[in-house]
């Protein structure tokens, strides 16, 4: 499994019901892209609990095969060319769960970035944060989480779907979701990824 992640900052006055109409007319077209695990369409507006307004889309992968033909093909093309192109966060997949909501339509994602400090056990701090992963799966209203590791910088990022309200004990970047593309969820690797 790989995460990716990209945020397109826009203005404070921008209309969001711009990518509110651009998620409901094109959203559908990843429905059934092969190899894509799941491609959650979010958003946030500014003064809604977030600071800015922001289109800022995650994804699944379930090949990296299906991944670059994404990256390299029309689809983000077309992205690109409407808001430039974004810088594409990456991460190595190194756990997914479903929740106890997984087959309901989430409305909600929290995304949490974690540095791992110069001092800890990248392996110890991963099985910690593994441990997180599966526990927070077990609460109502999780539809999914993953985790995943980008060992560049050593940052894990914390990604979860949720069918309503996000408990407030949950920290994190808090996302409305648009849309929920899933043609491969079922072939995401469930549990510890190695």
């Amino acid at each position: 499994m790989h995460a990716m992640h990209y945020e397109i900052t826009l203005p404070a006055d921008y209309d969001m019901e711009i990518i509110r109409k651009r998620v409901a007319t094109k959203g559908h077209l990843l429905d059934g892209f092969p190899g894509l695990g799941l491609k959650a369409y979010l958003m946030r507006e500014r003064g809604d609990g977030s600071p800015v307004n922001e289109y800022a889309p995650f994804y699944l992968w379930a090949t990296t095969e299906a991944m670059n033909s994404f990256l390299l093909g029309p689809g983000f093309q077309a992205l690109v060319q409407d808001f430039g192109r974004p810088g594409v966060q990456h991460w190595t997949g190194l756990a997914y769960e479903d929740g106890p909501a997984s087959t309901a339509v989430p409305r909600n994602a929290v995304r949490q970035r974690e540095r791992l400090a110069r001092d800890v056990a990248p392996a110890a701090a991963v099985d910690e944060a593994v441990a997180r992963t599966q526990d927070l799966s077990r609460l109502d209203g999780v539809v999914c989480t993953a985790l995943a590791v980008d060992p560049h910088h050593w940052e894990l990022v914390h990604f979860t779907l949720w069918e309503n309200a996000v408990p407030p004990q949950v920290l994190g970047d808090r996302f409305q979701v648009l849309h929920l593309s899933q043609p491969e969820r079922s072939a995401l690797t469930r549990g510890r990824q190695w």
